[in-house]
């Protein structure tokens, strides 16, 4: 096997009814890579579904000792890796083919230190819900500040950076605060704007409880360092294009 260019890391707990679906596409991915499936304390058959990827020379297993949820999962798996770059796929989402090269050539292109896509709304069982949220070419850290565009499972970033500012605080949106870090530091996103990536609606996720997600999103802002009013401020940015983007 080439050396890997990309380290994808999915984080799983109880995954088993989807995990496959999103192994099977990480692998169809034309680029040099290797995979870190994170369980985290499943109960569930997600290490029996797994079992045929094993023999795989890109495919590595690791179990937390103990839970360590999906922050801390993630960070495991990027120091485990040894890609130059780190992509993110929950295990109940998959992607479309070619995803990570188009990411690849305008991050080689553009120097960027981050990449997300558009993404397709699928219903819990994996159907279309007929509803795609676009991504703008650059994001910079004001759009970011206002609105969190940047969906974890499409992301491809370098991992230098993700060692740098590492995913933290389990009750605020543990990725939103990373990416924030990271564009402030390093400057703007890049953004495909295609379905490369099938988003699935999952019955009890962080986006489906709403007033959950709300305090979530403020914690990040007050994480940020942010005082109370400038907080306030950006939350209802927040608040008026999340009505938009599920309309």
């Amino acid at each position: 096997m080439n050396q890997p260019i990309v380290s994808v890391v999915m984080p799983t707990y109880n995954g088993g009814k989807y995990i496959g679906r999103a192994v099977e596409s990480v692998f169809a991915q034309e680029v040099p890579l290797e995979l870190f499936v994170v369980e985290d304390g499943s109960t569930d058959n997600t290490e029996e579904v797994l079992q045929p990827y094993l023999k795989n020379a890109g495919f590595h297993y690791l179990k937390n000792e103990k839970n360590l949820g999906v922050a801390g999962s993630r960070n495991r798996g990027i120091r485990a890796a040894s890609g130059k770059y780190i992509a993110f796929l929950d295990s109940d989402d998959w992607w479309e083919s070619g995803k990570l090269q188009k990411q690849l050539e305008i991050m080689e292109r553009t120097g960027c230190v981050l990449c997300s896509t558009g993404r397709d709304l699928m219903n819990p069982d994996g159907s279309p819900t007929g509803k795609y949220i676009p991504v703008k070419e650059q994001i910079s850290y004001r759009d970011l500040l206002k609105h969190n565009s940047i969906n974890c499972s499409s992301v491809l970033v370098r991992r230098d950076a993700m060692l740098e500012f590492p995913m933290e605080h389990d009750d605020s949106h543990e990725d939103y605060l990373s990416w924030l870090k990271i564009l402030r530091k390093y400057g703007n996103a890049a953004g495909i704007n295609e379905p490369c990536l099938k988003y699935r609606l999952s019955e009890g996720g962080k986006s489906r409880n709403k007033w959950k997600s709300a305090r979530m999103t403020y914690q990040v802002y007050r994480y940020m360092g942010f005082g109370t009013m400038k907080s306030m401020v950006l939350f209802v940015s927040y608040a008026l294009h999340g009505v938009w983007k599920y309309l």
